[in-house]
């Protein structure tokens, strides 16, 4: 059978939609039919670098024989990275083939049932959810009544903020350089936001950075120790001005987690985090126990990812929506938070 049509990268910004195969399954796997994928801006990232990651939605179509946690006709949410099942901690994730497909197959432990509140969009959700999750419960470690400031409001950003909300934080600061991002922040789960301000003529960015965390602290009142300091940093826009400001802004024995992807030759003060000694940690992707997290806190209304759909696309669309995200807005002008790609044949409104 070969009614599998597929979104394929041929090479560095080369793709096209062929007909493959389709998959067939092992006793503990499953063959899923997708029907919602969501892109960000790391998939960007992985397609003009020859590489592309998808992260998607499905309903099962087959099991295996040994299969018991789903049936038939479930709505899934999947977690794409497979690990080896060998080494320690469930490290070595791969992923061999692209989810931009009509069928794809997984073990069926990744494939994790939708409560019935949850519909397709919000399952599609659930993978950068989870990246949240991680960086936040289990890496950051946040505790109920602690602050967190995270730098970048794109999407993985913004459920940052909506995790560290929804897990009890007492403030929780967004930071960016786009004023329309932060008005949606705030909106969305931040308590309070930070525009920094711009770079001066030949200013190096240590320097800057220095003066920026100054500004973030005499504005936020933000305090080196004590109720007023920050427990936890996140970092989701990858940006060397915002790492170096966050390992100043975040409170002494404090938590920096690196989430965002940026050049990865980057200047730290080393003296910074000795003295204040941080505990510095980088956060990839997600791993056992985040997804049923994400779905938890999604299902009990704790964490609203709705708003954060901002474009959506048919499968023949492929291609425009991975240039819009890229380009950060769609023709109209409106600015891409998370755009939602439909399976081969599926309505983009069904969601």
């Amino acid at each position: 059978m070969s009614d599998n049509p597929s979104f394929v990268l041929k090479g560095i910004l080369d793709v096209e939609i062929q007909q493959k195969p389709i998959p067939e399954i092992d006793p503990n796997e499953v063959l899923v039919e997708v029907k919602k994928t969501g892109i960000c801006g790391s998939d960007v990232h992985f397609l003009v670098h020859g590489r592309i990651g998808d992260f998607v939605v499905e309903k099962p179509m087959a099991i295996g024989s040994n299969v018991t946690n789903v049936k038939v006709g479930d709505r899934v949410a999947m977690e794409p990275g497979a690990t080896c099942r060998k080494c320690e901690g469930l490290q070595g994730g791969s992923l061999p083939d692209g989810t931009l497909a009509r069928y794809y197959r997984l073990p069926s432990d990744l494939a994790y049932p939708l409560p019935p509140n949850l519909s397709l969009e919000d399952g599609a959700m659930m993978e950068p959810l989870s990246v949240a999750v991680h960086a936040v419960s289990k890496l950051g470690a946040l505790r109920s009544n602690q602050s967190v400031a995270v730098f970048g409001c794109g999407p993985v950003g913004l459920l940052c903020m909506a995790v560290a909300k929804a897990l009890g934080a007492s403030r929780v600061i967004a930071v960016d350089i786009v004023p329309s991002r932060l008005e949606f922040a705030k909106a969305y789960a931040a308590t309070d936001v930070f525009l920094p301000p711009p770079m001066e003529k030949d200013e190096s960015k240590v320097a800057f950075s220095m003066r920026n965390a100054q500004a973030m602290k005499n504005r936020l009142g933000i305090a080196d120790r004590g109720p007023q300091a920050i427990d936890l940093v996140l970092d989701a826009s990858g940006a060397e001005v915002s790492i170096q400001t966050g390992i100043r802004i975040v409170k002494s024995g404090g938590t920096y987690v690196q989430v965002g992807m940026g050049n990865p030759n980057v200047n730290v003060d080393m003296f910074v985090v000795i003295c204040k000694e941080l505990v510095l940690k980088g956060s990839f992707r997600y791993g056992p126990g985040d997804y049923p997290l994400a779905i938890a806190l999604a299902a009990s209304g704790k964490v609203d990812v709705k708003p954060l759909v901002s474009h959506r696309f048919a499968f023949t669309q492929a291609r425009e929506a991975f240039e819009t995200t890229r380009s950060g807005k769609s023709p109209d002008g409106k600015g891409v938070i998370k755009a939602i790609i439909s399976g081969p044949d599926v309505d983009i409104n069904d969601a």
